[in-house]
């Protein structure tokens, strides 16, 4: 993962309520407005409900529609198998938003 994010490629992200918690996986072409949305609860539904705002995973892509493919393979996985691609990446489950 880089420290500068580009504002406009595909990503596929993971955002946590706290280490080994309730996840959301996700797909967009600008992470950090998607993720501030979260964050500040501009997206009604599940990260909202249930407090997911921690960006604790996020991979790009050089295409929208491999993004695609690759966020509905994550969310077909297994929990562990969820966790165990988090912590290669980020084993303390840091909060990335900030250094983006």
């Amino acid at each position: 993962m880089t420290n500068v994010v580009m504002m406009k490629s595909p990503y596929v992200y993971i955002l946590s309520s706290r280490r080994h918690g309730t996840l959301y996986i996700g797909v967009t072409s600008n992470l950090i407005k998607r993720v501030f949305e979260h964050r500040e609860n501009l997206a009604n539904g599940f990260s909202s409900k249930y407090k997911v705002h921690h960006l604790v995973y996020y991979e790009e892509h050089t295409n929208i529609t491999s993004a695609i493919v690759r966020e509905k393979q994550i969310k077909k996985w297994h929990r562990q198998w969820k966790i165990n691609l988090i912590e290669r990446t980020n084993p303390e489950w840091l909060d990335f938003y900030p250094t983006l």
